[in-house]
């Protein structure tokens, strides 16, 4: 499951809500478990035509929309999972009320629907704290540690016929904003080119930080030509991006790019040394522009 281009901030608090909704439903799957085995009324909310949407897990799922979560891929298919479960269980209670015995088959069902709601919630929760561990604490996108294990897997779609292009990002002049503005300012300036950089590109794209004020982005299902254009509209976007200095006014910031496609035939790490190097030949052009790595350039 990918990870959405969202902030650690919303991840936290993503997580957190998670976590307390799942402590909700295990404890909604007890109350359950009594009910049936002591033969008890159930709760009238568990056997209605529309229970998955009143227990408190479905509160929170279906009517704040899960908050941070309702982007993510596998948020989804919790709560396709989350109906089934709760149909099943409605069935159980119901023969329970009619004092029909339970077959070991339809149990089974709603056992299994359980526990694959589990393993979706469970899924998330992985993913989330796994991208937690991994984000650069300034301007929240993934880091180095992340990088290279998700280009690799990258690699492996290219390799069935599936484009990606990798574009370096390097933020022109920066020593001189933080001279001039103080690195305060220059930490703004970074956390807005990141932010901006990760709304305005699709949600299964990615952007890393490579450091200092370098990001990599890759952009998937994407050959180099096309890169290219998304990269220069990025690139005109973020020049126009205002920034503020207190007493000093509005400045705004420009980037140079290079760009490579990511070969399935090398290394990881070689395309985005031709990423790298196609930077370098942008900033030595003058800066404020895309060029594209081709074979001429020396690896």
């Amino acid at each position: 499951m990918a990870i959405p281009n969202i902030s650690d901030e919303h991840m936290r608090v993503a997580l957190k809500e998670l976590e307390q909704a799942l402590y909700n439903h295990e404890q909604w799957a007890e109350t359950l478990y009594g009910t049936l085995i002591c033969h008890l009324p159930p709760d009238e909310r568990d056997v209605g035509a529309n229970t998955h949407h009143l227990c408190r897990f479905g509160q929170w799922f279906y009517k704040s929309n899960g908050a941070a979560l309702n982007k993510f891929p596998g948020f989804a298919e919790i709560g396709f999972e989350h109906e089934r479960m709760h149909q099943y269980a409605a069935s159980l209670l119901r023969s329970s009320v009619d004092g029909i015995p339970i077959s070991i088959k339809d149990f089974d069902r709603f056992v299994s629907a359980l526990k694959r709601l589990r393993l979706e919630i469970s899924s998330v929760q992985r993913e989330l704290e796994g991208a937690l561990f991994n984000l650069d604490p300034l301007t929240g996108v993934p880091n180095r540690v992340e990088m290279l294990s998700k280009l690799r897997e990258q690699q492996e779609f290219v390799r069935r016929n599936h484009a990606c292009t990798l574009a370096m990002m390097d933020l022109d002049l920066f020593k001189s904003v933080n001279d001039k503005y103080g690195h305060a300012v220059g930490d703004q300036v970074l956390i807005g080119f990141a932010r901006y950089t990760m709304a305005h590109l699709r949600p299964y794209d990615k952007v890393f930080r490579y450091g200092g004020e370098e990001f990599l982005i890759c952009l998937t299902d994407t050959d180099l030509e096309t890169g290219r254009a998304i990269v220069d509209r990025l690139r005109e976007e973020l020049a126009s991006l205002p920034f503020e200095a207190s007493g000093k006014g509005i400045f705004h910031v420009t980037a140079s790019f290079g760009v490579a496609a990511l070969d399935p035939n090398i290394a990881v790490e070689r395309s985005i040394d031709r990423a790298d190097k196609a930077l370098y030949l942008a900033k030595a052009e003058g800066r404020n522009c895309v060029v594209g790595w081709d074979a001429s350039m020396v690896e």
